[in-house]
């Protein structure tokens, strides 16, 4: 049986791989590693993904010597702000190789910048997209503002210049304003920003009731940071976060997905600082202005009333005076009427007693007997009738001018 020995066989394969591919190629993936090594040369996988599952689907080993890559690296980020890091779309021009002994590998000579900035802005517009279709992206810039703004939580690393220079600005203020600043730490760069700040926020969520505001800020770095703040979890986070948050990422031509779904957007940490001091002495203006409405409305009423309690003190004894005669008249005229009315009610009463003893006197058994009657008396009771006496009784008549006793014969 005829055998090739694997040298042979690789040495064939690279033989045609060498005569298929002649010329350099463009070929376009998702680099899944790449670190610079030794003499300065980089070694990373290109990869292709399955766009539905995320599946592998192809995998190569690239190249880049350490000349080219000296010359591509800074083309790259100047252009685009980023480094060659995990995770990008990368259009790369290559020399398909395949060595005896190292196997198959694609050498790069040459990248397209501007296949990765689309892919950026694709990736950062479908981010965007997805947060409108969740209908929440401008939820945080609708939230409003305290009046008084000086509980700020603050999100950043605890090194990061930027964060020193926020604090100074607004705790070293020239107008003596106090502000209550705390550091909730997270990382502002590297594989683990986005756990970190997702961390710092859930710790603030906990309290929201203790502060004003969140400021994110970070302040120096390289450009090619700022694609870790290009995340659909932060910015759905941000957006949904129960406090108006700030956002001083610190790059004048940058604007990252955090920035777009953030309540106010500024460009460096410093800037944030002087636009919460900004507010806070806006509003102080604003309070002083109500507080010196307040008291010349209080000084004007005051005059009114003392004006008011001048005009009173001067036609209040006069009023009383009025008040005095109208009630002597009405008394007097009261007395008057009484007066009367006890005057007729003697004469009435008078002229009463008069009839009555009239009316006495002429009951009086004294006139009667006068007048031809008389009155007979049985053993002291008055005898109106015959019937009340029996024979042999002693009776007693009474006329006029003396008595006679009588004795009843039958």
């Amino acid at each position: 049986m005829d055998s090739l020995s694997l040298y042979e066989l690789n040495n064939l394969v690279s033989s045609v791989i060498e005569q298929t591919f002649e010329d350099d190629v463009w070929v376009r993936g998702e680099l899944l590693e790449g670190r610079p090594g030794g003499g300065g040369h980089f070694y990373g996988e290109l990869v292709e993904k399955d766009e539905l599952t995320g599946g592998l689907l192809a995998k190569a080993r690239i190249t880049i010597w350490a000349r080219t890559y000296s010359l591509l690296r800074n083309r790259f980020e100047n252009e685009t702000g980023q480094t060659l890091k995990p995770g990008l779309k990368l259009l790369l021009k290559v020399k398909v190789c395949f060595h005896e002994q190292y196997g198959y590998s694609l050498n790069v000579v040459d990248i397209d910048p501007s296949f990765t900035l689309g892919d950026m802005v694709r990736r950062r517009q479908q981010i965007i997209a997805q947060l409108e279709k969740d209908g929440v992206i401008d939820d945080n810039r609708t939230l409003p503002l305290p009046t008084l703004l000086k509980r700020i939580a603050v999100v950043s690393s605890d090194k990061a210049a930027g964060y020193g220079d926020f604090c100074d600005q607004l705790l070293n203020n020239e107008y003596g304003l106090y502000f209550d600043v705390r550091l909730f730490p997270a990382l502002m760069q590297g594989a683990r920003v986005e756990e970190t700040i997702l961390s710092a926020l859930d710790k603030i969520a906990l309290q929201d009731d203790r502060w004003d505001a969140v400021v994110i800020i970070r302040g120096g770095g390289a450009v090619s940071d700022l694609s870790d703040f290009d995340s659909y979890n932060l910015a759905s986070a941000i957006a949904q976060f129960p406090l108006p948050v700030f956002t001083g990422i610190g790059h004048e031509r940058d604007e990252t997905v955090l920035d777009r779904v953030a309540h106010t957007s500024l460009k460096t940490p410093t800037a944030v600082a002087a636009y919460i001091l900004d507010y806070q002495v806006a509003h102080l203006a604003r309070l002083e202005e109500i507080q010196n409405i307040l008291v010349q409305s209080s000084l004007r009423k005051l005059e009114r009333e003392h004006q008011r309690l001048d005009h009173l003190s001067t036609t209040l004894p006069l009023s009383f005076a009025r008040v005095r005669d109208r009630q002597e008249h009405l008394l007097q005229q009261i007395e008057e009427r009484m007066h009367t009315n006890v005057s007729m009610r003697l004469e009435r009463e008078n002229y009463r007693l008069q009839l009555l003893e009239q009316r006495v006197q002429s009951l009086d058994p004294a006139l009667l007997l006068r007048r031809g009657y008389s009155i007979t008396l049985c053993n002291g009771v008055l005898v109106t009738s015959a019937s009340q006496l029996k024979e042999g009784d002693v009776i007693t008549t009474q006329l006029a001018n003396g008595k006679l006793s009588s004795k009843v014969l039958a």
